[in-house]
C-alpha cells in the first residue's frame, strides 16, 4: 500500500493531475498507519505485519 502511494504520488506529479495526487496521499498514509500499528505488535486486519 505504500509503495503503490508512492507511485500514485509520483504519476500525479508527473501529469499534473491532483486526484491521483490525492490518492496517493491518502493510500500513503494509511500504509504508513498499518505498518506503525504492526510494529507495535498489534494486529490489524489479522495480520501482524504489513511489509
Amino acid at each position: 500500500m505504500i509503495t503503490l502511494g508512492i507511485i500514485l504520488l509520483i504519476l500525479g506529479f508527473i501529469f499534473n493531475v491532483p486526484f491521483v495526487w490525492t490518492i496517493g496521499i491518502i493510500l500513503l498514509v494509511i500504509g504508513l498507519i498499518l505498518l506503525l500499528l504492526g510494529s507495535m505488535g498489534r494486529a490489524v486486519g489479522g495480520r501482524r505485519h504489513y511489509y
